[in-house]
């Protein structure tokens, strides 16, 4: 087994309510913590993650309960490729710590690594081929618009010209500690395509869900949580001209939770993640 912790899953529980034979989507499987919550409550579980490295954990879960838990290995943007309909989606978004901790992955300057920052493990394009393909401002942007970075063109010139092939030499680059962090994490979305993906993903939701389903999305950084959000609002707005009669809102809008100080002191990177959840309303008027 391992040693995971999954962010706000009391608060996850909390809103699912009773799953006792409902199916849920994982969307975002990870170490499995999610996903083995729901089956010890009994409900039956479609897991999805885009890392093939997660498979030994989705075995174990197949072992102790069959046939209730399916794991597929693909980006949670293709959901509806594999799945028609669902009582509930959940999403936990971001880098995992499994992932974070694996020095080879290259997702962490804590750890001299080759600068591969790839979620798919073996697939796509790698931070080094990212950096060497982009000019100085693609990636003088991707570092503002991902990282909030103030002097983004100064630190993509650098990158740029010592084209960095491992996390310390990355690392090194970054004459601001405290900008460290935030290079790392624009380069990764960067790579992996993140906020695409989950903007594919959200805009699937609607069709994916039985009536009453919910979605619970929980995030990590602004930049996710500003897309969920901004797609929680559309779904929950009334459909037409305000000065007009409106046909009902497809969702509502549910219990949002922040993790509380006992669980920011057993899991200091839950510190910045926040849960959103809607609830689709019945089709039938």
């Amino acid at each position: 087994m391992n040693n995971h912790i999954p962010v706000l899953l009391e608060r996850v529980l909390e809103t699912l309510g009773d799953i006792s034979g409902v199916d849920i989507v994982d969307a975002t499987f990870g170490a499995g913590g999610y996903s083995r919550a729901f089956l010890e409550r009994g409900a039956n579980v479609t897991a999805f993650d885009r890392d093939s490295s997660v498979q030994k954990f989705a075995d174990e879960l197949k072992s102790e309960f069959g046939e209730r838990f399916h794991f597929i290995n693909d980006k949670f943007s293709n959901i509806a490729s594999h799945v028609q309909q669902s009582t509930n989606i959940v999403f936990d978004f971001g880098i995992s710590s499994m992932q974070i901790d694996t020095p080879e992955r290259g997702f962490s300057w804590r750890f001299d690594a080759p600068l591969d920052m790839r979620m798919e493990n073996s697939d796509g394009v790698t931070c080094i081929e990212f950096i060497k393909n982009s000019t100085v401002p693609q990636i003088a942007s991707v570092l503002r618009d991902y990282g909030d970075i103030k002097k983004a063109g100064i630190i993509a010139h650098a990158i740029k010209e010592k084209l960095p092939k491992t996390t310390f030499e990355l690392r090194d680059l970054i004459y601001t500690p405290r900008d460290v962090a935030p290079v790392f994490q624009a380069l990764r979305i960067a790579v992996n395509d993140e906020l695409r993906e989950i903007e594919r993903a959200l805009n699937s939701v609607p069709n994916l869900l039985n009536d009453w389903g919910k979605c619970i999305c929980v995030t990590f950084h602004s930049l996710e949580d500003r897309l969920v959000k901004q797609k929680f609002k559309e779904l929950t707005t009334p459909i037409g001209d305000p000065r007009m009669p409106q046909l009902p809102a497809g969702f509502q809008s549910l219990k949002t939770y922040r993790p509380d100080e006992e669980e920011i002191a057993e899991n200091p990177r839950s510190r910045s993640s926040h849960l959103r959840a809607i609830q689709k309303n019945s089709t039938i008027a």
